[in-house]
């Protein structure tokens, strides 16, 4: 737990990746997600660019995946040190997906580890590992 007070992001963070991708049967997860993590007023802001079309998939399906993902990115946002203000808007740029192994899950996992991967490059890795996603 840091004692230092700071401001997530610290810079703008751009193409931030994440893969969650869990093969151990079926079901499996899968989702693929890159976001920009721009200083901002004080909150999150998220929003996303033009990755409303997937072929294959639905308006409202890649919404329900866009919702996910969101969802993902402020738990973890709200579970950073109390020292941490958060003051970000995160774009999500772009998506990939699997026919069958995508789901609103995968992208909720995608989402928190975005958030991990922006971290660890604001601010290096943390000093004891994250626990591990389900």
């Amino acid at each position: 737990m840091t004692t230092e007070t700071r401001t997530f992001p610290p810079r703008p963070l751009h193409a931030v990746k994440a893969v969650y991708a869990r093969q151990a049967g079926c079901p499996s997860s899968f989702a693929l997600a890159v976001a920009d993590f721009e200083p901002w007023v004080e909150g999150v802001q998220f929003e996303t660019a033009d990755t409303s079309t997937v072929p294959g998939w639905s308006a409202a399906e890649v919404a329900e995946l866009h919702e996910a993902f969101g969802a993902g990115v402020r738990e973890e946002l709200a579970a950073l040190d109390p020292g941490t203000t958060v003051a970000v808007a995160v774009v999500l740029r772009s998506i990939k997906v699997h026919e069958v192994d995508t789901h609103p899950r995968a992208f909720r996992q995608a989402g928190r580890q975005t958030v991990r991967n922006a971290l660890a490059e604001a601010y290096g890795p943390p000093p004891t590992p994250w626990p591990r996603l389900p």
